[in-house]
């Protein structure tokens, strides 16, 4: 007894058969990640080295040279770039696409290591960090006032938007641009430093002389112990410039006589600003790895009715980008692709057979086929993606062959008078190897995109896996519901309606004309020769001329510029003169 048989003999077991793929399609399809492509982390590692105050020829030649002779005996780069600023050094490390991410990471961290005693001992550690596609900000919000300055607007955006928003399910990391901090910096007079003999290094060694908080210790008493703190840090801007710089026999020189001490923002070289040029701070969310991105912008944006209630009136609350919208719109547009197809298959099914009876069965095999390739999707950690998508819309075509193949022999078996119990045994099992050799050859033109290499492969692997997993399911299907069901529902049409009468007139015609051309090619074969190698000819001359892409341009609907001004200019000036040329 073969599975057809069993399936027909036990319709309960079938049914429960393909309940559990619909239950377990639907619990894959539930826990599946969204995103807009497939996860893919480019083997790029960045290396990040901060020295302050140093300028970039410094830079340049102290860190970011013996750095990259270090990195460049690496086996497998593929290009090695670097950026020498003023402070910083970024060296950046793409190998090629076979390369293992981790290995690559560790191999950069060990390099970078032999040449920590190359640098300047008082420059940062170097920071190496591997490439993440999920370390991209999906969401960010903007944060303005017209009345509240940007440390203060910095303040709001940590302590309300970053703590409450970090507590969402799925986000990695809360990212303030334009965060201005709290700094007391120390404005100083050069005349006056050179009219006291004094230098800014005579200034940094008394801070860190004065400016420290030590342990004291602490009081035992027979029933009581104290401990004791020695309060040494300045705090205000009365305490900084009342800092003794040097103390002689007859003068106590002060921060006071040689320049000022003001609290003024940490960085004031950038700002961020926007909607007519107010200024403002942005809140960027990034995802954990392999999140669902939409139920992230979703919680979030649920989050900022809450927070919007408790602001002050005068806070203004914007969006900068969300790039959900775009993944929201392909995953629309794709669904709404699978509905269509779905639909065409349906009428074009009923077009042919003609019968409500034998369309019915296709449209139950190919839900089950489609939804039961998302439980093969969770199993293999992928996402709905627009690719994965778009393997579910190619194999709606696909899937419902088998159980065409499996309906027709049985309904042609009911046609010739043939019980329908008796026809679906029969014609299921003379179809079982055609069915079993079908699915075999298309799982086989799928499965080698698994070793493609290079970006291309890693993009179109989930694509391959998703169409021949629900190959798979389909085949399993026709082989047990669609013989079970056709056993139940399908019998012989004792009068036929006008349309199947109008429409069997018109089929038995293009038979006749289509005998006619076969006849006509078969006594004149050279004619199939020449136009196959004409159309080969043309496959490859308009071929090349046809451009080529990994992927179409698409428009996401957002404009940045960003511009470095010269020293001494003012905001308000370098976005005047950035809007005129706009």
């Amino acid at each position: 007894m073969n599975i057809a048989h069993l399936s027909i003999k036990r319709p309960i077991l079938t049914i429960v058969m393909s309940l559990m793929i619909l239950i377990f399609g639907g619990i894959g399809y539930y826990f599946l990640s969204v995103r807009e492509y497939p996860s893919v982390d480019p083997p790029i590692v960045t290396v990040t080295t901060n020295y302050i105050g140093a300028n970039a020829e410094v830079i340049e030649s102290q860190i970011t040279q013996p750095l990259e002779e270090s990195i460049n005996g690496i086996a497998g780069i593929r290009s090695l770039s670097s950026i020498s600023a003023d402070g910083r050094s970024l060296i950046t490390v793409e190998f090629e696409i076979s390369v293992d991410l981790e290995a690559a990471a560790n191999d950069v961290r060990d390099r970078v290591s032999r040449a920590r005693n190359k640098i300047p001992q008082d420059a940062d550690p170097p920071i190496v960090v591997k490439s993440d596609a999920d370390a991209s900000p999906i969401l960010s919000i903007t944060v303005s006032s017209e009345k509240r300055p940007l440390l203060e607007l910095s303040a709001i955006a940590n302590d309300i938007f970053k703590e409450r928003l970090q507590t969402v399910p799925g986000v990695s990391e809360i990212r303030i641009w334009g965060e201005k901090k709290y700094s007391m910096k120390l404005l100083l007079d050069p005349i006056k430093l050179a009219g006291y003999g004094l230098s800014p290094l005579d200034v940094k060694n008394a801070l860190l002389k004065e400016n420290i908080e030590m342990p004291s210790g602490r009081i035992e008493g027979y029933q009581t112990e104290l401990t004791i703190r020695t309060t040494g840090r300045l705090v205000t801007e009365d305490d900084f410039n009342e800092l003794i710089i040097k103390e002689t026999d007859n003068n106590i020189i002060k921060l006071k006589h040689i320049g000022e001490a003001k609290l003024l923002p940490e960085n004031e070289r950038t700002q961020l600003r926007g909607n007519g040029g107010l200024p403002m701070v942005g809140v960027a969310i990034t995802p954990q790895a392999g999140s669902n991105h939409i139920d992230i912008a979703d919680r979030v944006y649920k989050k900022l009715e809450q927070i919007k209630k408790e602001l002050p009136s005068d806070v203004i609350v914007g969006d900068a980008f969300d790039t959900t919208i775009g993944i929201r719109r392909a995953i629309e547009e794709v669904f709404e692709t699978i509905l269509i197809a779905f639909g065409l298959v349906v009428l074009v099914i009923f077009f042919f057979l003609r019968h409500w009876r034998t369309t019915l069965i296709p449209v139950l095999a190919i839900p089950i086929s489609l939804i039961g390739a998302f439980f093969f999707m969770y199993l293999l950690n992928f996402s709905i993606n627009i690719l994965t998508l778009l393997g579910i819309v190619l194999a709606t075509g696909i899937v419902v062959d088998d159980a065409m193949v499996v309906l027709e022999n049985i309904f042609s078996k009911i046609e010739q008078g043939m019980p329908p119990m008796q026809a679906a045994k029969e014609g299921s099992s003379e179809i079982i190897f055609a069915i079993v050799s079908t699915t075999i050859t298309l799982v086989s033109v799928f499965l080698p995109i698994l070793f493609l290499e290079g970006l291309t492969g890693k993009l179109f692997r989930e694509f391959g896996l998703v169409v021949a997993s629900s190959i798979v399911v389909s085949a399993f299907v026709s082989l047990t519901l669609t013989p079970m069901i056709s056993s139940r529902i399908l019998k012989k049409a004792e009068k036929h309606n006008k349309f199947f009468e109008w429409t069997e007139k018109q089929f038995n015609t293009s038979i006749k004309i289509y005998g006619i051309i076969l006849d006509w090619f078969m006594s004149h074969r050279i004619a199939g020769v020449v136009i196959l190698i004409v159309s080969l000819l043309l496959i490859f001359v308009i071929g090349r001329h046809i451009p080529s892409e990994l992927a179409p341009l698409e428009d996401k609907s957002r404009f940045q510029i960003s511009s470095t001004a010269p020293e001494g200019t003012s905001y308000e000036s370098m976005y005047d003169y950035m809007t005129k040329i706009i």
